[in-house]
Formats: C-alpha cells, structure tokens, sequence
C-alpha cells in the first residue's frame, strides 16, 4: 500500500487534476454555449476577458501546480517503482501533462492569442468566432477527460 508523504503527494494530485477537470467541464457545458449564444462581437470581448481573468495567481497554481505534482508523482513512481499502482500513477501523470497541460499550450492557447489579436467588433473577429468556439470547445472536452481520467486513475493507484 502507498502511505507517507507519496500518499499525500497523489492525494494532492488527486485533487489539482479533478478541480482542473472541474473548471474544464464548466467551461465544456455551460460557459462556452453562453458565450456561443451571443453575438460575435460580445462573444469575442467576453471570452477575451475571461482568458485575461483566467491568469491568476489562484487559478495557475491549481493548473500549474498540478502539472508539477503529476510531474513529481512520474519521477517519484520510477524512482520507487513501487509494487501497487505503478502503471496507474504513470498513465495519471501522462494524461494530465500531455492531455490537459499540454493541450493547453499547443491546442487552446494558441486559439486565445489569435482571438485576442482581434477586435471584437470586425468582420474579422466575426468570421473567426464560429470557428474558435468549435475548436476551442473540442479540444476543451479532451482537456475535461484527459484530467478527469488522471484524477480517476491515481485514485486506483491508491485502492
């Protein structure tokens, strides 16, 4: 059985990845189909403050932290190579790095910065709002199941 400070670590892991999923799930079922309702120009100027708002202290520790944890829990788990649960914390780890840290920077931060390169009252912005909202949103429900999964699997490492 996993205890002492390992025990806390995935503990902790546990919860960074399942509130990241939690925010993500938001994000996936309510927030983007509001903000897909409105008209383009507010729909822009809404999701652009809400990735400007979305860099703070609070939120990048829960989002970064949890990548450092799970990055911790991966090099922990091959220095210990522990009897239960290896295969369980490895694939926790690799799901939230790739699939929910990763992703944020290769798939949805890219779309945020091109949004906000725009003004939201242009034709431009206009005819690039559909096409956010789709992508954003798909690679979103990735990031949603990819930390979920993660929270989900470090759970069984530990039972």
């Amino acid at each position: 059985m996993i205890d002492g400070p390992f025990f806390v670590l995935i503990l902790l892991g546990v919860l960074g990845t399942g509130l990241v999923a939690g925010v993500f799930c938001g994000f996936s079922t309510f927030v983007m189909r509001g903000l897909a309702s409105l008209p383009p120009a507010q729909g822009v100027a809404a999701m652009n403050a809400i990735n400007v708002a979305a860099v703070t202290p609070a939120f990048m520790l829960v989002f970064a932290g949890s990548a450092v944890l799970c990055a911790m829990i991966a090099v922990v788990t091959f220095v210990l190579w522990p009897d239960e649960g290896k295969v369980e914390l490895l694939l926790g780890s690799a799901l939230y790095l790739f699939g929910s840290f990763g992703l944020t920077a290769t798939a949805n931060v890219p779309r945020n910065d091109a949004l906000l390169k725009l003004d939201p009252g242009t034709p431009e912005a206009a005819a690039y709002w559909p096409t956010y909202v789709r992508e954003w949103t798909a690679w979103n429900h990735v990031r949603t199941a990819a930390s979920a999964a993660a929270a989900v699997v470090y759970v069984l490492a530990l039972t």
